[in-house]
């Protein structure tokens, strides 16, 4: 007797989301591309426990604390599920006192009670890529390094050039801040206020300031008057000609050191998608240099947020009718006042280490690439290019089949042995004596580049046919090819080979970049209609 279905709706919890097929496919090739980039680097890689005591995560998120999943005390300590890869890595590092310099990357889940726009790849449970450098080195090497790292990232994903590292530097954020007036006590409150200038309009997030956290309005005035610009050298140049700017030593530093970064991006051929901006904050604690954020087009929302001034009474309706969408766990993905946000951010830390070890200080700077982001731009930009049905949702090289009724169940199996053991990927199909249409759908649905025939004259002449399927009419292998049975795993690796060869020659020829199997049109900067971000 069958089982009795559940009275509940059966769900994922809200934010979160199963991954498969294709989707599983681009995901792990994501993986792969940013993986292969931290390695270039000379990273090695950690891993650390999902949920870290409750008392390490305390304190190190700003406003953003109230994000932090606390679980349930179960055996005499409090522990939360952690925020970000970050601040466990400094716990790390403050464990490991004879680690005092290492190339760092982490892959894994974090999780964040934050109002989820799933589709725009803004989720409660999503993955980090973290590539860290910790450790005391010359200024601004490391940082320059980092930020080579995100270019090659994004280069290699097949971005080409269609995004932005927006950096400033905390301690010019600061002296700015201390320039025209703002109390000691209120800078990284006012800092955070900052940081919503890329969703908000400066009326916004000058309201914040002054009403909601009680900012004189001639000093939120001042700071208006920075904030909102954004440049290279030409916007250093400007900062370093104020008298009352320069003057500051918070500012000198900040300067000194952005000086410094600029000169080495050069060398290393990353200054040009870089935009020095004023506006960018960065609202955790932890930071305390230079600060940074990749974004694209779709990281910003299709419309800023309407306000009652803006709008007029027309606007009241509206906010009725979404008066749904202001529950903090509902789905924001039809909002267009909601973007994707950043698809990568960090910054440098010097102190964190020092809050968990006490006396011994490591400074260290990384980023951290938001894959589910960065997928959705990708998953969008492959459904306006039409190149999402080319993904395989396996690496299948070779479909063995039997053309005869008698099935060839043993020989299938045999010639799949050979190949497994030689390193070729092969499948045929679980039938005893399948059906000649249903094997080359099985493969055709898949994309199968290549597929071995065993028909009575093959088996009794102890002799495989191979084939490249989806050739020509007038190829002249169309048929396939006669090998014997001793030779035929040898002949396979030498057409994988050759296919994997030609098709890298003409994917050249048609301008197109490939990434670990994925095909990505040149752009010809037409981001407007290309998907969304993640940080």
């Amino acid at each position: 007797m069958a089982p009795k279905a559940p009275k509940f709706e059966l769900k994922t919890p809200k934010g979160t989301k199963d991954w498969e097929g294709k989707d599983m496919v681009i995901r792990d090739k994501i993986f792969s591309t940013i993986t292969d980039v931290f390695k270039r680097h000379g990273g090695v890689t950690i891993d650390t426990p999902v949920f870290e005591l409750k008392e390490i995560l305390s304190g190190k998120y700003g406003e953003d604390s109230k994000l932090i999943y606390d679980l349930a005390d179960q055996g005499g300590e409090l522990t939360s599920l952690r925020y970000d890869l970050t601040v466990p890595f400094a716990r790390f590092l403050a464990m490991n006192k004879d680690i005092q310099n290492i190339k760092r990357y982490h892959i894994a889940k974090v999780y964040r009670r934050d109002q989820p726009a799933m589709t725009k790849g803004r989720m409660r449970e999503f993955y980090q890529c973290d590539f860290d450098i910790a450790g005391i080195y010359d200024p601004m090497l490391p940082d320059a390094e980092v930020i080579r790292v995100i270019n090659e990232v994004f280069e290699g994903l097949g971005w080409n050039g269609e995004y932005t590292i927006k950096l400033n530097h905390r301690k010019i954020l600061d002296g700015i801040f201390q320039v025209c007036g703002v109390p000691e006590d209120k800078i990284r409150t006012i800092s955070s206020a900052v940081d919503k200038l890329d969703k908000l309009p400066w009326t916004e997030v000058r309201k914040e300031m002054t009403v909601d956290k009680g900012l004189a309005e001639d000093v939120a005035d001042r700071i208006g008057e920075w904030v909102v610009l954004k440049g290279k050298r030409d916007l250093l140049e400007k900062l370093e000609q104020d008298e009352k700017l320069s003057a500051n030593e918070s500012m000198k530093q900040g300067m000194a050191d952005l000086r410094l970064l600029f000169e080495y991006l050069e060398s290393f051929n990353a200054f040009e998608r870089v935009s020095f901006d004023l506006s960018l904050a960065r609202g955790l604690d932890y930071y305390t240099g230079l600060i940074y954020e990749v974004v694209t087009q779709g990281s910003a929302p299709e419309k800023a947020p309407v306000t009652a001034g803006e709008e007029g009474a027309a606007a009241a309706p509206k906010q009725k009718k979404k008066s749904k969408a202001n529950s903090e766990d509902d789905d924001r993905s039809d909002d267009p006042t909601v973007g994707v946000g950043s698809v990568a951010a960090g910054g440098r830390y010097d102190n964190l280490v020092g809050m968990f070890s006490g006396k011994t200080q490591i400074p260290c700077v990384g980023i951290s690439f938001g894959v589910d982001r960065i997928f959705s731009i990708t998953s969008a930009r492959m459904a306006k290019n039409k190149t999402a049905e080319q993904v395989r949702k396996n690496e299948v090289d070779v479909y063995v089949m039997a053309m005869s009724g008698n099935g060839f169940l043993k020989e299938r199996m045999e010639v799949c042995a050979q190949l497994w053991s030689a390193g070729i990927k092969a499948e045929f199909m679980y039938k005893v004596k399948p059906r000649m249409p249903a094997q080359f759908k099985a493969a055709d649905n898949n994309g199968v580049p290549f597929a071995i025939f065993l028909g009575e004259d093959e088996v009794a002449n102890k002799q495989v046919k191979i084939k490249e399927l989806g050739l020509s009419k007038d190829h002249p292998e169309k048929e396939g090819i006669l090998v014997s049975q001793q030779d035929f795993v040898a002949e396979m690796k030498v057409r994988l080979q050759r296919k994997k060869e030609l098709d890298q020659v003409a994917v050249q020829a048609e301008g197109l970049k490939v990434v670990d199997g994925i095909k990505k049109g040149e752009q010809d900067g037409d981001a407007a209609a290309e998907a969304a971000p993640a940080s």
